[in-house]
């Protein structure tokens, strides 16, 4: 049951007589439905739909909700936080003090929140505090979320330029389709119901050594994307579906600086290239 602290993220509390209500309207999954084991992916909005922040969203045990963040993004998402709250009886604290711990495969620990970008089967979990078992390293944990598609900002995509589907989402949970309206709303159900999501995260794998992240995919001479978190000869990457469709069905070569490279979509998603169907939508 491999398991590390993750030295890069934070918790930000937020709490108050309002903080549901206030979450509710402003980010794009479902507060109210949320379990009382899970670490569900959520993000905040641009008003035209694009990604701001991503996190996961649980239940405080004291009360409220944990936000867990990328320490970088403490300031600003604090920042836009208090920019929206106006006069909501809610606030917001951070906990640098609790660790996060990661884990995945056995049998979850007492206390410890399912990863809900995981499917089931992955068993991997999110602990907040001290007292797990940690025989795991940063490698370990990427190539975890390598092999379920688990992208995270930062490492395989940009904020503000990626919208919820882009990053699945629209597939597990962190978008509600059917609650009220929040920042960026429109957008993202305009693109759902017209089925207009054309980039989606893939697994890239390779015979020999990938290159660094940031590296261009390419389908023959045409870009189709560029490699985010890269172990050895795997890597995520958010692609355009349609095109690597095309190239497929053209037999075209992909690849990554000269390097041939295969792409997949992680199998929980039911997303495939077809051959009738090239969006990588599914159907």
């Amino acid at each position: 049951m491999p398991a590390l602290i993750l030295n890069d993220r934070i918790l930000v509390h937020v709490d108050g007589a309002e903080a549901e209500h206030f979450l509710q309207n402003l980010i794009t999954a479902n507060v109210e439905t949320l379990g009382e084991g899970e670490a569900r992916p959520c993000a905040l909005l641009t008003p035209q739909g694009k990604i701001l922040f991503d996190f996961l969203i649980s239940h405080a045990p004291e009360g409220g909700f944990y936000l867990d963040v990328r320490t970088e993004l403490l300031e600003a998402l604090t920042k836009r936080l208090t920019l929206y709250k106006l006069r909501a009886a809610v606030t917001f604290t951070s906990d640098g003090d609790r660790p996060i711990v990661a884990g995945w495969g056995g049998q979850m620990p007492k206390g410890a929140l399912h990863d809900a970008r995981f499917p089931k089967e992955a068993s991997a979990w999110r602990f907040y505090g001290s007292g797990a078992d940690l025989d795991a390293d940063r490698t370990a944990w990427d190539m975890a979320r390598i092999d379920f598609g688990v992208v995270e900002s930062g490492a395989d995509f940009a904020l503000s330029d990626a919208f919820p589907h882009d990053v699945l989402m629209d597939l597990n949970g962190g978008v509600d389709f059917r609650k009220g309206c929040y920042v960026g709303q429109e957008v993202v159900s305009r693109m759902h119901h017209r089925g207009t999501a054309r980039r989606r995260p893939a697994i890239v794998s390779a015979e020999t050594t990938l290159p660094d992240t940031g590296s261009r995919i390419l389908a023959g001479e045409k870009p189709v994307g560029a490699l985010g978190t890269v172990v050895n000869g795997k890597s995520l990457a958010i692609i355009r579906a349609d095109r690597v469709g095309d190239a497929i069905n053209e037999e075209l070569l992909l690849s990554a600086e000269g390097v041939p490279v295969t792409l997949s979509f992680p199998g929980w998603t039911g997303l495939e290239f077809s051959r009738q169907d090239q969006t990588g939508t599914g159907h």
